[in-house]
């Protein structure tokens, strides 16, 4: 008997010719055409990914990231959409849905994310930009730049 190894919610939008590897999670998120998601990925609701993408295992893309077509995302890639975590509010009762911010995040056409990055939320990343493997994110990346480090540095133009 095999079980189902995948958890994948009805209310996901799929394109054409969509190819998902097993342990995926995905719920509320639109695929575009022609996209691959890899092993142990979660995509969560709200977010869009484009057409003729790769999303490669263990990558984790929360509410509030658009991801534009022909976007490669490597492997173990983090997206962040909340500029102020807690577990608690105030008065310390636990958080909810209500009581937080999604700041989205935005990346473009033909970008392409190295292993290991980390995406800080409320930035662009440009047009055919590159961010290195394991760069930390926390402003935008202009179109057909090449990024590293941590914080993130323009090395120079792709």
């Amino acid at each position: 008997m095999q079980e189902n190894i995948n958890v994948i919610a009805p209310d996901v939008k799929f394109g054409r010719y969509v190819k998902v590897y097993n342990f995926v999670n995905l719920y509320g998120c639109k695929i575009g055409d022609e996209t691959r998601i890899g092993t142990f990925v979660e995509i969560q609701k709200n977010a869009i990914i484009g057409k003729r993408c790769k999303i490669q295992s263990h990558t984790f893309i929360c509410e509030g990231v658009v991801i534009e077509d022909e976007v490669m995302i490597g492997h173990g890639v983090m997206f962040i959409n909340d500029k102020d975590p807690g577990a608690v509010n105030p008065d310390g009762s636990l958080k909810s849905e209500k009581d937080w911010v999604c700041t989205p995040t935005l990346v473009k056409q033909k970008a392409s994310i190295g292993s290991n990055a980390t995406i800080m939320c409320g930035i662009t990343i440009g047009e055919g930009a590159l961010i290195g493997a394991g760069a930390v994110v926390t402003k935008d990346v202009p179109p057909y730049s090449i990024v590293t480090g941590n914080p993130a540095r323009v090395l120079r133009k792709r």
